[in-house]
């Protein structure tokens, strides 16, 4: 199953960049023998600001695939049940899973009715390089967690 997180806005050359670019490819190397991946991470930039502009791109980004929005008001996982349900989908024959983070104002709800799940990481508010460097690094600890590499938790 394909993996990809969809953001909009371009994340510089800043340290969140390079930490999200390594874990993806972390990601992709550990996951192959899983049937995870590659790891992509999809940049956005809509012609038009705002978040109908922001969820059209979006929305036309995941078509097809699984879309998980990430929200605020979504629910938060532990790590091991966040590679639990990674793994559920892949195991129930989905292609392609594709993780959504919106703009400075957040996604338009009609982000957050197509997609099948929500994720949050907690109630703080972060920034957009930093957020997407979390799920990259999230994204391969389930990667790892399913490989069976021990976990500092059990």
């Amino acid at each position: 199953m394909k993996l990809s997180i969809v953001a909009i806005g371009k994340p510089g050359r800043g340290p969140e960049a390079s930490l999200a670019d390594d874990y993806a490819r972390r990601a992709t190397l550990a996951g192959r023998p899983l049937g995870l991946g590659p790891l992509d991470l999809i940049d956005l930039e809509p012609r038009k600001t705002g978040k109908a502009p922001e969820a059209e791109a979006i929305l036309a980004a995941c078509e097809g695939a699984v879309l998980i929005a990430c929200d605020e008001r979504g629910k938060a996982y532990s790590s091991r049940a966040f590679a639990e349900m990674i793994a559920a989908l892949r195991d129930a024959g989905e292609r392609r899973l594709v993780f959504a983070i919106g703009g400075a104002d957040g996604l338009d709800a009609s982000v957050r009715d197509a997609a099948r799940s929500t994720l949050a990481f907690g109630p703080q508010t972060w920034p957009h390089a930093l957020a997407r460097a979390m799920l990259a690094e999230q994204l391969y600890r389930a990667v790892t967690i399913l490989a069976g590499s021990p976990y500092h938790r059990d």
